[in-house]
């Protein structure tokens, strides 16, 4: 199995209006690999953002089946992680890395 780089394994941000309303929680929510977990996921957004996580959430979402002119195709699903920073501390999605 290949190992997942840093980078790879957080996806991108997740800029929703329920994702927005996490935000002041000192939430974040990210699309992340599917083969990632939580130690891996908690361990490059430590190092990528430079902040300290205080817990992660997994919700992974299933693939959708569609109908599109009478034929079946589906909307791919993804895992998305909701992290929690501790107190005081955001990421800043506007800038880049």
């Amino acid at each position: 199995m290949k190992k997942i780089n840093h980078i790879d394994s957080i996806r991108n941000p997740i800029i929703t209006e329920k994702a927005t309303i996490l935000s002041e929680q000192n939430k974040t929510v990210f699309k992340v690999h599917n083969k990632a977990n939580k130690k891996t996921i908690k361990k490059n957004i430590e190092k990528l953002f430079k902040v300290s996580v205080v817990k992660i959430n997994i919700i992974n979402k299933k693939a959708k089946l569609k109908m599109k002119q009478g034929k079946k195709s589906y909307k791919s699903g993804y895992k998305k992680a909701i992290v929690t920073l501790k107190k005081g501390q955001s990421i800043d999605l506007t800038t880049g890395i």
